[in-house]
């Protein structure tokens, strides 16, 4: 049985991770690794061990990982692409310095490592549609550097030491679990709570703005089939292609109105956000990913669209 510890537990990503792996390999197995100022709560508090474990802190994760016997790592913390773009230099000590702690202690104490990368890691010189897995990665934003920087660094220790390292690049993240905060792709998420709460919603990315995107459960699946995949098979790592739809803010909002024809949506256009968008690609080409560990997405974007109505609705008593 695996003992894996979330870093970054508490997080859009992590809190539903870490509950899904304690789902996988039992609730002692799983550690939820978080800092003072994001403390767990409620279930994910409640249903297994938890630690203090500050990415910046080589010596405590270390601490952590030899208290628990933990074997796989998945780090999350990372700050997101536009709060990231506001504080540069804290973005890079937790992005690649925290990143640099996790390997040096995964190196020393044999451990996997999952530290994802995104779609941000691309810039205005990708293809802009169906990205092939490998090609060019200039990002303009602090965030994407980050991103490629962690791809290389990873593969770096697997090439040198071993570290058995995986990524993936995720794409838009959708959840009616957990708020995003501070994300380029957020809109993609927040107009379903505006459609559920009757509001009309005020995007802030352009129309005709394409950007992949990917409900939540099948980022989750993605990120543990990738590390329980057979090794032998894998000859990318960090960081794979992953892919479910893609769609602009008219896209989603002609979905919604399926079911909620009296749905309205303005526009009023964030530069920042825009700018952001404006440099990834559309659409990214996961064949890698399909040959090399059989991944295929669940949900496209009219069945992800029903369950997030049905589930924020019950969630939001409406």
């Amino acid at each position: 049985m695996k003992n894996i510890l979330v870093i970054g537990a508490t997080g859009q990503i992590g809190s539903e991770l870490t509950m899904k792996l304690r789902g996988i390999y039992g609730n002692d197995h799983v550690v939820c690794g978080y800092i003072p100022s994001a403390a767990p709560k409620g279930e994910l508090a409640e249903s297994g061990p938890a630690e203090i474990c500050d990415v910046t802190n080589g010596e405590m994760i270390a601490e952590v990982v030899l208290k628990h016997k933990v074997d796989t790592v998945y780090n999350l913390a990372a700050l997101l692409s536009v709060v990231a773009e506001g504080r540069p230099q804290l973005a890079w000590k937790i992005g690649i310095d925290g990143l640099w702690n996790v390997l040096e202690v995964a190196r020393e104490h044999e451990c996997a490592v999952f530290t994802p990368s995104s779609i941000g890691s691309f810039g205005p010189e990708t293809p802009p549609n169906h990205v092939p897995q490998d090609t060019i990665q200039r990002p303009r934003t602090i965030y994407g550097v980050s991103k490629v920087t962690t791809e290389l660094l990873s593969d770096y220790y697997y090439r040198k030491y071993g570290v058995d390292t995986r990524a993936v690049r995720f794409p838009g993240l959708i959840s009616y679990v957990t708020l995003p905060g501070g994300g380029t792709t957020d809109y993609a998420c927040d107009i379903y709570y505006s459609a559920v709460r009757g509001e009309k919603f005020v995007c802030p990315i352009a129309k005709g703005t394409y950007m992949d995107m990917m409900y939540m459960p099948d980022a989750l699946r993605a990120a543990v089939e990738l590390m329980e995949a057979d090794p032998t098979r894998l000859v990318h790592r960090n960081a794979f292609n992953i892919a479910a739809m893609s769609f602009d803010p008219e896209g989603v909002l002609a979905a919604i109105r399926k079911y909620k024809p009296e749905f309205e949506m303005e526009y009023k256009v964030e530069p920042l956000k825009q700018a952001n968008a404006d440099s990834w690609p559309n659409s990214l080409d996961d064949t890698c990913a399909r040959q090399e560990w059989d991944w295929k997405p669940e949900y496209d974007l009219d069945r992800m669209t029903v369950d997030m109505l049905q589930k924020l609705s019950a969630k939001l008593g409406k």
